[in-house]
């Protein structure tokens, strides 16, 4: 089951957290997987990891807020493979209110989050559309259906795209394309260890302790756990489902009081 044997992968921000998972996992189950990140060596070093396995990896460096960028690297990948998946995983987080967000911090999250989410499938969807096939999984959010403190600008974000989601669920649905997108909670990834220590240096551990608890769970998901998720969605057994949004939460959403 979930066998990915004889498809191509695309992930963006596949070299690290979640999005390395989900490179990692998709190349153990047979995938020729592409991973795009803006971070050159850390694409490389995923790439050659996931071969030292015996796996089928490619890096790409792109800058997916970058259509041109974008473009020209789809058009490559598709010169020697068809496109069965999109994971569409790159993104940025921001911290701050309607009131203290500044406009070019929200502007660099919608580029980032949005636009390059949009660039990814604008690229893609032409080939699927002549395979009569495709799978598109988009990263959203709990932030995009839940009130979040101090989030204004990410949530803004991942609201659009679980709306792109649905709008191309729908649009591309005749055509074999499936769409659909995932809602995390808190994963433990380089980035919340990064967040910690540029933000509370010396109490890591207390505050690292205090983001777990807020999953009613008790604890934060690993990325290995987020990419099972994401497997199943992209995989043939997944076949009936397109135009959803799936959270993988800990209970955050309904068990929260």
């Amino acid at each position: 089951m979930f066998s990915l044997q004889h498809k191509t992968a695309i992930v963006t921000g596949g070299a690290s957290g979640i999005g390395l998972a989900v490179s990692k996992l998709f190349a153990e189950r047979g995938a020729s997987v592409y991973i795009l990140d803006q971070n050159a060596g850390m694409a490389q070093k995923a790439a050659d990891e996931i071969r030292g396995k015996n796996g089928k990896a490619f890096p790409y460096r792109v800058d997916i807020s970058n259509q041109q960028e974008v473009n020209k690297i789809i058009t490559a990948i598709a010169t020697n493979a068809t496109i069965d998946i999109l994971v569409n995983n790159a993104g940025i987080a921001h911290i701050g209110n309607a009131a203290n967000t500044e406009e070019k911090d929200f502007d660099r999250i919608y580029t980032v989050n949005v636009k390059g989410t949009y660039n990814c499938m604008h690229a893609v969807i032409p080939y699927m559309q002549k395979q009569k096939k495709g799978v598109i999984l988009n990263m959203a959010s709990i932030a995009s259906s839940s009130g979040i403190t101090d989030r204004f600008a990410y949530s803004m974000s991942k609201g659009a795209v679980v709306s792109m989601t649905l709008s191309v669920a729908r649009d591309f649905i005749k055509e074999g394309i499936r769409c659909n997108c995932i809602s995390p909670a808190r994963v433990h990834t380089p980035f919340v260890d990064g967040f910690l220590k540029d933000n509370y240096p010396g109490r890591e551990k207390e505050m690292f302790e205090k983001l777990a608890a807020g999953q009613p769970i008790g604890r934060m998901a690993t990325p290995y756990e987020i990419a099972c998720l994401i497997l199943y969605l992209c995989s043939d057994e997944a076949g009936f489902i397109t135009g959803c949004d799936y959270p993988i939460d800990g209970g955050f959403l309904k068990l929260n009081n």
